[in-house]
């Protein structure tokens, strides 16, 4: 075969291929962004809802259900979750996605989760409700409040 000849069909199948991979990985994260759509709140409201196996797989067997909150610098926040249908934990990610707060069980001594903390970056938070081990679903009740300081 021509060295000429061969080096265009090379450019002929390589050129199609690249552009498919392309397109294909735009859909893909179009499409992953569709799928993650977390539920905004406001910066104080109390509410119930339920966690079911249609939310985010956490690797560990159970789900998770996000919520984003928008929190200034110095803000106390508070957050409640409890449930009579699984043992809760309440995750808090900082803006950058890392885990600024967790707590698993509340002070009560119960499986419900109680969590504390001050927020020391202005930005939107992820409060995320999941399940300890593999068969928690069900309703809940997440209370978010921004504690006003002591003066």
């Amino acid at each position: 075969m021509d060295k000429a000849f061969a080096a265009g069909l090379k450019q002929l199948i390589v050129i199609p291929a690249t552009l498919l991979a392309i397109v294909t990985s735009a859909s893909a994260a179009l499409a992953q962004n569709k799928l993650y759509s977390p539920i905004p709140l406001s910066n104080s409201t109390e509410f119930s809802d339920s966690l079911s196996d249609k939310d985010i797989p956490t690797g560990q067997g159970g789900f998770a259900r996000d919520y984003t909150v928008k929190l200034e610098k110095g803000d106390n926040l508070a957050v409640d979750l409890s449930s009579e249908s699984f043992d809760s934990i309440i995750t808090l990610l900082a803006p950058d996605g890392s885990t600024l707060a967790e707590n698993d069980d509340g002070p009560d001594g119960s499986s419900n989760s109680l969590l504390f903390t001050r927020i020391v970056e202005t930005g939107t938070y992820v409060i995320r409700v999941r399940s300890f081990g593999e068969t928690g679903v069900g309703a809940f009740k997440l209370k978010v409040t921004k504690l006003q300081p002591i003066k």
